[in-house]
Parts: structure tokens; C-alpha cells; sequence
């Protein structure tokens, strides 16, 4: 068989309609950067981690528990639901754990989408989306963004029909940063039908400064509501990927059915419950975050005027066109960020020497 036949044969033991689904985009490694450049090292703002290192015995504690990897972790995920219920001040039965908030996502929808039913989301939103829709047989309704880069609720709230079964509010929006309005919510969740589930993806709600945003959890009393959190920003567990959910107790207990058993590892556990111990440690550093977001945005904000408020740990320049270039120009300085070609630029916020590095690098890319 030739070559090219194997590869039509190979093609037809996976779903066709993948084939035109995007891949997902991780950000790129910097060591790679800088040896392909000849430098030193590179900067990468290209991810939304968190540039402090761990938190204070959580490297203890993941040590300790990686003694035991030859037993599989508790599956029910017990002490540390049970620390996350006393820290949200919620039940321990409307929790579910499992490995990062996006796989959550995921399983929120394998618990509430047959094929053909509809999920909806802003667009652009978090590029997870439409794949996590497309793998589940649902089939995506985006609605675009509105002039501001954030969400249009009431263009949401028009887009539903008797198919929707969830739709997904990214607040902030990643990767524009822009945050929903309790008003605006309040109004958007007041004209959901009750039989649809409202899931509030709230990755980056650690970074949140304005007072006007709400915390989704004071929403998590509706029937149709879940709140998604994350280990992976502010937490700085990017490396382990453990997220948790907040609903009602169906809700929740449907998600622990359909999860893959035993996705929360030991490290995770361990991590997540040493984690939690230090929640003065992640304000002061989210603190730093947000003094650099905001020095960050005024800076660039004399080279694009239309930089959007973030309320996230990280900046949207709004190039359309010009995204792909920027992202290389970058590049080439060593600097490492997220285009996303014909929409925009994603730049994490980083120590202030890397966003002076980055600063540096897109002043001539700009100009």
C-alpha cells in the first residue's frame, strides 16, 4: 500500500468531522526560543501561569505523597472536598474534582448533551470550547463578542432554543479579559430557561479587582447554575491540573459519574490541600499580578489605544490582522505570547523584568 493510501486508510478509523477541528495550542517552550535565537534564555507570556514558583509546602507535600503512587489516589477526592467546602462555605456533595477546570467543562457536557443538542458560548472565548463541543457531539453556537471584547448577554440570551442544553459564561473572558457586570448577569441568568444549565468558567476569578464583577459562587444557589474554578492560575498548580466545580448536588454527582476514574492524582490532591493552606501568600502575589497588569495596560495603551480592562493576569491587544506578525515580532526578541491570527494578542503578566522584556520588544513591533 502506498503511503498515501495508508494515510486514507488511517484517516477512516477516527471520526471525519475531526478533521477540521483546531488543534488545542499550548503555549510555546522557551528553552526551544532561546537555543533556536542563541540566547541565554526567553521569556514566555504565552500560557497565564503564574511566575512565583510553588506555594509554601506544597513541594513538601507532593513529595510526600508521591511515596504512595503505586496506589491509586481516593477517587472520591474526600479531604479535599471537604476543604474546599469549608473554604466556599458549600456542601461537600455539590463539589466534583478533576484534572483542570477545562476537563470539568468537559464532563459538564458529556452529563448534559446528547448529539445534536446545542452549547453555547461567546466567541472569541476560551479556544477549549468548540472543541470540547465537538468531541461531545453537541454542536456549538457562537455568539460573537461584542464591541468591547466581551461578552453580549443579550445576544446569548436571543441565541437560545428548545436544543440548548448548557451554555458557558467565561468570566473573565480568556482570552480578552474583559469581566460580565453583575447587572448584566443578574438580567442574563433572570432569561435562561430553567432546563438549561448556565456554567460560570471562573478560571481567573483570583485576579478580579472590580467591585462590580460578581463571585459565582453567589449565584451557585439557582438550580441552574455551576461555577468552575481552577489550581492551575493563581494557585500556581498549573503542573499537576486539578479544577473543581460547584453545583447542585445532581449536578455535581452527574459529573462524578462521568469523570475518568481517578483523574485527581495523589500529587494534585496533596498539592491542592497544601495550596489551600496559603490562601494569604496567593493574594499578595495576585496583588503583584494585578499592580503589573495594570502598569502593563497603561504602557501599551500609548501604542494601542483599544487595549480592553482586564480583570485576569494577562492583557488583549485587540491587532486583528496584525495578530500573527506581533506574536513573531515578539518572537524574535525572545518573548514569547499567544496570537490568535485575524483576532488578537493574549500577553500573560509576568515578573516585572519579563514585562519590561516584553514591553521592549513590542514598542518598535507597534510603532
Amino acid at each position: 500500500m502506498s503511503d498515501t493510501g495508508r494515510h486514507q486508510a488511517a484517516l477512516r478509523l477516527t471520526r471525519a468531522d475531526l478533521a477540521a477541528l483546531p488543534n488545542y495550542v499550548p503555549g510555546r517552550s522557551p528553552a526551544d526560543l532561546a537555543r533556536e535565537l542563541g540566547l541565554p534564555e526567553a521569556v514566555k507570556l504565552a500560557s497565564n501561569e503564574v511566575p512565583y514558583g510553588p506555594l509554601p509546602g506544597v513541594v513538601e507535600a507532593v513529595a510526600d505523597a508521591v511515596a504512595g503512587v503505586h496506589r491509586y489516589p481516593d477517587m472520591g477526592v474526600v479531604a479535599l472536598r471537604q476543604a474546599l467546602a469549608e473554604r466556599y462555605a458549600v456542601p461537600p456533595e455539590r463539589i466534583a474534582t478533576g484534572c483542570g477546570s477545562v476537563a470539568l467543562a468537559e464532563h459538564l457536557v458529556r452529563a448534559t448533551c446528547l448529539p445534536g443538542d446545542e452549547l453555547l458560548y461567546a466567541w472569541r472565548s476560551f479556544e477549549a470550547y468548540p472543541i470540547i463541543a465537538a468531541t461531545s457531539g453537541a454542536t456549538s453556537v457562537r455568539v460573537p463578542n461584542a464591541a468591547g471584547h466581551g461578552h453580549d448577554l443579550p445576544a446569548m440570551a436571543a441565541a437560545v432554543t428548545d436544543r440548548t442544553r448548557l451554555i458557558l459564561v467565561c468570566n473573565p473572558n480568556n482570552p480578552t479579559g474583559t469581566a460580565v457586570r453583575r447587572a448584566e448577569l443578574d438580567r442574563f441568568l433572570d432569561a435562561v430557561p430553567d432546563d438549561v444549565l448556565v456554567v460560570i468558567d471562573e478560571a481567573y476569578r483570583e485576579f478580579v479587582t472590580d467591585p462590580t464583577v460578581p463571585d459565582g459562587l453567589t449565584y451557585a444557589d439557582r438550580p441552574n447554575v455551576a461555577v468552575l474554578r481552577t489550581f492551575s492560575k493563581a494557585w500556581g498548580l498549573a503542573g499537576l491540573r486539578i479544577g473543581f466545580l460547584v453545583a447542585q448536588p445532581e449536578v455535581a454527582a452527574a459529573v462524578r459519574k462521568v469523570v475518568t476514574p481517578f483523574s485527581t492524582s495523589i500529587a494534585a490532591q496533596a498539592g491542592a490541600l497544601a495550596a489551600l493552606a496559603q490562601a494569604d501568600e496567593v493574594r499578595r502575589r495576585c496583588a503583584l499580578v494585578v499592580a503589573e497588569r495594570d502598569r502593563v495596560t497603561e504602557a501599551l495603551r500609548k501604542l494601542v489605544p483599544t487595549v480592553p480592562d482586564s480583570q485576569a493576569n494577562f492583557v488583549w491587544l485587540p491587532l486583528g490582522d496584525g495578530a500573527l506578525a506581533f506574536g513573531q515580532a515578539c518572537e524574535s526578541k525572545g518573548v514569547i505570547v499567544r496570537p490568535f491570527p485575524g483576532d488578537g494578542v493574549r500577553v500573560t503578566i509576568g515578573t516585572p523584568a519579563e514585562n519590561d522584556a516584553f514591553l521592549a520588544a513590542a514598542e518598535p513591533a507597534l510603532a
